[in-house]
């Protein structure tokens, strides 16, 4: 035993000794870790199908999507798309479509998105929403049919203003420009007068006193209220609770009132603006898209009320039963839903005047969590707690603020192949460029040629991009903005069962028993905005009839990334992709040569003259 024991001993000392001089400096020895070599990892994403293999050989995804090469290995990457599919480009390490060169230096992962059969709504990669604010078909839509009249493009069916229609050939046929009731000129508006006792006075409607659809002088308008009492007193003076039909007669009385209770009063209070339209003299950029591209005559907002409970239907779907502004909703947003299914998701934010609401200090163009910080405050998506998951993520895994990004970043992303499935552009609207009408602001007021202008740079970079041959931007309106339209809202159904929750003493539907009739719930549209569908797969100057929702945009991206419908609302939308797109044959993989938006309209916040 003590012999064995020395043994042992003795070749534990000597192995110690060895392991000790390995590791003294000096004449010792020393031991060199060499360091693994780096990997390359390849991701194939998109509906479609296709493989990548590398030279040398190695990858052949996606049976093999990692493997590892020498250091500073020169490799190429191939691409070969499934039969009927195409391949869409390269992201991460490399972009476009050219081949992909990689020196390998260190570990590198490579995209590769393959589109889907062609003819088929998988062709389409990049889905992009921009809503602008506050105009109505009508007002803005409205003198189409004249502008295809002057500009030598085929008439057809087009609900606008009667009085642009032809006398003869595709109905509807021309009628008289539309007249509603304005206010009683025996009862004016009387600013409050302390000394003689003069009151701020109504405006008492008058059937014998109306305002006729005109064309507007300014580029800048005073703003009328779209709220709910507003949007259901547009409906019908004498039954703003819907039980009877649409008469449409309240616009010009809404926008009087509007602006009589103003502080200080606005110009028109009498409400003029509310009858007042721009044609394709003034908007001429988006006559064009709109005549070369699919639009629509039966888009409507998803909600009588304000922007705030229509942005709610943009993201969710419902507004859970408000029809006041409300933060604080907990319902899933289309982004959340995107995050979980995997599908890429962006929100781009215009930071040009937009500031950190807590410290007042201006947000930038950076790609950052800070900078994404502040711009998320400018986002609509601040009502909903989602906003605060977001915030909450900054340094982890996922980081969710690097879906947060400047507007600036918009046309970097178009233009290197790197837009994300889905994308919404907020509107400009702390810079102004959201064509929101504005009487806040007299000394810059919101123009819409400018508005428009700013759109179509964001537009137009689409168009020039790498990108343009696989995406859809559906560019529209948040809601009518309290301007007229001669289209009744349409029925709907419930997004989620909820009544109005949150309406207010002496609002229009608090009366007994009318909530759950008429217009007192959630089971009508809003009121016409205007549509542009743009893309290489939009069908040529064409007019859809079919009534939707803009909550249809959320039917089409959850029909795409294979995501379900979030409430009863966008899953009872028509499809979107069946009316507005041809796959098989698409027919602008060149896009058209649109004109610069016209920018020298005037600008004044007078009261209009008919």
């Amino acid at each position: 035993m003590r012999s064995r024991y020395t043994f042992w001993l003795m070749l534990l000392s000597a192995l110690a000794t060895v392991v000790l001089a390995g590791c003294r400096g000096g004449g010792g020895s020393t031991t060199t870790i060499t360091p693994p070599p780096p990997a390359i990892t390849v991701t194939i994403a998109g509906a479609g199908t296709g493989t990548v293999t590398s030279s040398p050989a190695g990858i052949n995804c996606p049976t093999t999507c990692s493997a590892s090469f020498a250091q500073n290995s020169q490799i190429t990457l191939s691409e070969t798309p499934g039969t009927n599919n195409t391949f869409a480009g390269w992201s991460g390490a490399c972009t476009g479509t050219a081949s992909c060169s990689v020196t390998l230096s260190a570990a590198s992962s490579v995209i590769a998105t393959f589109t889907g059969p062609i003819g088929s709504l998988q062709n389409l990669n990049h889905i992009i929403i921009f809503a602008q604010e506050n105009r109505s078909f009508d007002h803005y839509f409205g003198a189409m049919r004249e502008y295809w009249a002057q500009n030598g493009i085929p008439d057809q069916q087009f609900d606008g203003l009667p009085q642009f229609n032809p006398a003869t050939g595709i109905a509807p046929l021309q009628g008289p420009a539309p007249a509603i009731e304005g206010c009683d000129p025996a009862y004016p508006y009387i600013p409050p007068n302390g000394t003689t006792g003069a009151q701020n006075t109504s405006c008492i409607p008058n059937p014998s006193d109306v305002v006729t659809s005109f064309h507007m002088a300014s580029m800048c308008t005073e703003e009328p209220s779209p709220f709910w009492d507003e949007a259901h007193i547009d409906w019908d003076l004498n039954d703003p609770t819907g039980v009877s039909p649409a008469a449409l007669n309240g616009f010009v009385v809404t926008a009087a009132n509007d602006a009589r209770q103003a502080s200080p009063a606005l110009n028109d209070t009498n409400g003029l603006r509310a009858m007042g339209y721009f044609d394709g003299g003034d908007l001429n950029y988006y006559y064009f898209m709109a005549s070369n591209f699919s639009t629509s005559d039966r888009w409507f907002t998803p909600v009588m009320s304000r922007t705030q409970l229509n942005r709610a239907y943009l993201l969710a779907a419902t507004s859970a039963g408000h029809v006041y502004p409300y933060t604080g909703y907990a319902n899933t947003t289309i982004f959340e839903e995107l995050q979980n299914a995997g599908i890429t998701w962006k929100v781009y934010l215009n930071s040009e005047a937009a500031i950190n609401q807590s410290t007042g200090a201006a947000c930038n163009n950076d790609i950052s969590d800070a900078n994404a910080e502040c711009l998320i405050q400018s986002s609509y998506i601040n009502m909903f707690t989602y906003e605060q998951t977001i915030i909450n993520s900054a340094g982890q895994n996922p980081d969710l603020l690097q879906h947060i990004v400047p507007v600036t970043q918009f046309t970097v992303d178009a233009q290197n192949g790197t837009l994300p499935q889905v994308a919404l552009i907020e509107p400009a609207s702390a810079a102004a460029l959201d064509e929101h009408p504005n009487d806040t602001d007299t000394e810059s007021p919101s123009d819409i040629e400018a508005g428009a202008n700013y759109a179509s740079g964001l537009i137009n970079a689409l168009m020039a991009s790498p990108s343009w041959k696989d995406s859809a931007m559906i560019f529209t309106y948040d809601e009518f903005g309290g301007f007229y339209d001669h289209v009744s809202p349409q029925p709907m159904p419930s997004p989620d069962g909820i009544q109005p929750i949150d309406l207010q003493p002496q609002d229009v539907c608090d009366g007994v028993g009318q909530i759950g009739t008429g217009t007192c719930d959630f089971t009508h549209t809003g009121y016409r905005v205007p549509l542009i569908v743009i893309s290489p797969f939009a069908r040529k100057n064409y007019v859809s009839h079919t009534v939707y929702d803009y909550t249809a945009i959320l039917t089409l991206i959850e029909k795409r990334f294979g995501v379900p419908a979030l409430t009863k609302r966008d899953a009872a939308q028509a499809d979107m992709s069946t009316d507005f797109f041809n796959f098989v044959n698409p027919p602008w993989t060149t896009p058209p040569a649109p004109p610069a938006q016209i920018t020298n309209g005037q600008c004044f916040l007078t009261a209009p003259t008919p």
